[in-house]
């Protein structure tokens, strides 16, 4: 599932990818800790980026910090 290296984070576009590695996310694990609304801040993370996040979390029976 792995689109990058370093990254386990689903194709979920080129601008939500970089935007959240310069924010300093980069493995789902990190999502963990943070809310949907927070990343939603991100410049180009929307909706369809966090739905596609939130169901890899959901495979490896993660979820974000507010669920």
């Amino acid at each position: 599932m792995a689109t990058e290296q370093g990254s386990d984070f689903p194709n979920i576009g080129k601008v939500a990818r970089r935007e959240l590695a310069l924010a300093g996310y980069t493995r789902l694990k990190q999502l963990t800790r943070v809310s949907e609304a927070k990343l939603l801040q991100i410049h180009g993370v929307g909706p369809k980026a966090i739905r596609l996040l939130r169901e890899a979390l959901e495979a490896k029976g993660l979820s974000f910090a507010d669920k």
